[in-house]
């Protein structure tokens, strides 16, 4: 076989500095997106919170200024900015423009830190379209300016200040030729901003917003209990909050716990004060203590003798919340996410801290013992009644799905990745979408109604409910504890309702099913949201569709006079064939992709709009009634 030409030694290219960074951006921050723009906050951010961590710094500002760029100020030490014997360059160009450089990898000068696996504030450098670093050190205020990751200007003194007063500021505007968006979001910066100020108590954050003119003060002093009594501020606890700490092998275990009268749990894991949204060790650690000493606390006092079930480890983390917050010097995350920890010495170390502290409480609190058990004993009991129903559930899914109530309309094809369950609101839009659709890979389930709010409800009503069990059958992966991601049937799965005030509360009771049930649809960006039409232009005898009143506005000025405008109020206005072109054709149609980008802020939105407690949500809906796309 003849050699194949054009792969020599020469093709083989070396990316100098931070070229390789912006050859491919999400590699190194996940995304281009929004969420990848907001991790370049986070990063910068970090380096300043393992300032704090090590007792240097007290205070971080972050600004969002009204061209969209950043400024992260804090009063730690201040990057080092003599020469470097061996680099012979400033430190701080070391630090601002070079991969895996910086002062966490020996402990000399961070015993912990949470940036020690991030990816750097080089690469924040590298995906900017200028930054300007400034420290204050020695008593002199030194600044150099970068461009798209290299210097433009030496490190240069710029002026003088005291002695003790240090600290570092980055200000940098991301790049605009990288990112599909640059507009930062306040609220999110903000939930984030929180947490940090919760876990370390000293530490004051400061957000601003130039533009929104908005600022935001996080300081909790009252560090993990505060915490905990912020994620239950609209459920209602059923004790006082449980806080202990403790440490072994240089490992250190914070963590605090409250039950509600809520049906799900809530376990937050956080690992030098970065959210292991997907657990870990640590998390596994904690679970089996907690089943292990409330099955002990049982058995010890006689709660267990007249009672014919048995606590499993579902049982005990009904309606609990807990946060478990662990610092160590080696964390070895999976996924430069950093989203679950994988260090094996963990576990024990952490099921060791929870036994002892939590057998003690008990000891010490009986009556908070008391009140947990027989949660758990409830919890048992449910998991029993609603055995049979998930049963019924499990049925249904082996069973052909012809005879599902529902009227699922299933697609021909097998193919997971190419196939679509639409969930319509009502049968008469159930009717159209049916007539409508690619029959060979899109499949649909009219809903009869709203379905069950399963942020009030028990899992026996849950499991029980016609529609919730006619939707997990056609789905296929199960509810709860028996999901399984290997069973779904279909790639996509897209809740398509209309535009009004009902249709808006019936996509939100779905959201919160699947997020309480199973979340692990939405990790994976299987589940969308449709987005229909607004209004109808026609001039002459053509048709335009437009999605929201600007694309109106636009649209009218754009085609001039003569136009009649249709308002589509609900998708069972549109004739089978417009509801094709507009809302069901994968070449034209809008859909949303749900995600979740900050677990305990999602907890939050759906307990406030789900759950019992009447006036949080009140003050939410009176704060974002502006936002609201709705037809009032």
């Amino acid at each position: 076989m003849a050699e194949k030409k054009g792969y020599d030694v020469t093709t083989i290219k070396v990316l100098s500095g931070l070229e390789g960074v912006r050859r491919r951006p999400a590699m190194y921050i996940g995304s281009t997106g929004k969420e990848g723009l907001h991790h370049l906050v986070y990063e910068v951010v970090d380096n300043s919170v393992d300032e704090a961590l090590a007792g240097f710094c007290k205070k971080i500002l972050v600004k969002i200024c009204k061209d969209n760029s950043v400024i992260v100020r804090d009063d730690g030490r201040g990057i080092p900015t003599e020469i470097h014997p061996i680099h012979k360059k400033s430190g701080l160009e070391i630090v601002m423009t070079t991969l895996h450089a910086g002062g966490k990898f020996d402990h000399k000068a961070y015993l912990i830190s949470g940036g020690l696996h991030g990816v750097g504030v080089s690469v924040v450098n590298a995906l900017s379209e200028w930054l300007i670093a400034k420290v204050k050190r020695n008593g002199k205020i030194y600044q150099q300016k970068y461009k798209r990751g290299k210097p433009v200007t030496e490190v240069k003194v710029i002026g003088s200040c005291k002695p003790n007063d240090t600290g570092t500021e980055i200000h940098f505007k991301p790049d605009k030729e990288i990112f599909s968006t640059t507009k930062f979001d306040f609220s999110a910066i903000c939930n984030r901003m929180r947490e940090i100020a919760f876990l370390i108590p000293d530490l004051t954050i400061i957000v601003e917003s130039e533009e929104a003119k908005k600022k935001e003060v996080f300081h909790a002093a009252g560090g993990l209990k505060e915490f905990i009594r912020f994620v239950n501020r609209t459920k209602k606890p059923l004790h006082k909050v449980i806080y202990f700490k403790g440490k072994a092998n240089d490992v250190s275990v914070e963590v605090a716990i409250q039950y509600t009268d809520t049906y799900y749990e809530d376990i937050f894991g956080f690992v030098n004060t970065i959210n292991t949204v997907e657990g870990g060790t640590h998390i596994t650690g904690f679970k089996t203590a907690l089943t292990k000493v409330i099955n002990d606390y049982a058995i010890k006092t006689g709660m267990l003798k007249n009672s014919k079930v048995r606590i499993e480890g579902n049982d005990v983390r009904e309606g609990l919340t807990a946060i478990v917050s662990i610092y160590l010097k080696e964390p070895q995350f999976e996924g430069q996410t950093k989203t679950k920890l994988g260090n094996s010495e963990v576990k024990g170390i952490t099921e060791s801290i929870v036994t002892q502290n939590l057998s003690q409480f008990f000891e010490e609190n009986p009556s908070v013992g008391k009140v947990i058990v027989a949660k758990a004993l409830e919890a048992a009991k449910a998991r029993i009644a609603a055995k049979k129903a998930k049963e019924f559930v499990r049925r249904k899914s082996a069973l052909s799905l012809t005879n599902l109530p529902g009227k699922l309309a299933d697609c021909s094809s097998h193919k997971l990745e190419k196939t679509e369950l639409y969930i319509v609101e009502g049968e008469s839009a159930g009717g159209s979408a049916k007539q409508a659709r690619n029959k060979e890979i899109q499949a649909i389930l009219p809903l009869k109604g709203k379905i069950l709010n399963v942020e009030k409800a028990s899992p026996n009503k849950i499991f029980s409910n016609e529609e919730i069990t006619t939707l997990a059958a056609a789905i296929g992966t199960g509810i709860g504890n028996d999901f399984d991601i290997n069973k779904l049937r279909y790639g996509k799965l897209i809740i398509m309702t209309d535009a009004d005030v009902d249709g808006q509360h019936i996509k939100t009771l779905l959201l919160t099913f699947f997020f309480r049930y199973m979340p692990k649809l939405i990790e994976e960006g299987r589940i969308f949201i449709a987005i229909p039409p607004l209004y109808r232009i026609r001039k002459g005898s053509n048709d335009y569709y437009v999605y929201s009143d600007e694309e109106l506005k636009k649209m009218l000025k754009k085609l001039g006079h003569n136009c009649v405008v249709q308002r589509f109020k609900g998708l069972g206005e549109m004739n089978p064939q417009q509801l094709w072109q507009t809302t069901m054709n994968p070449k034209t149609r809008v859909l949303k992709q749900v995600t979740i980008q900050d677990a305990i802020e999602a907890d939050q939105l759906f307990s406030i709009l789900m759950g019992e407690a009447v006036e949080p949500r009140k003050k939410f809906i009176i704060e974002h009634a502006k936002e609201a796309m709705l037809d009032i």
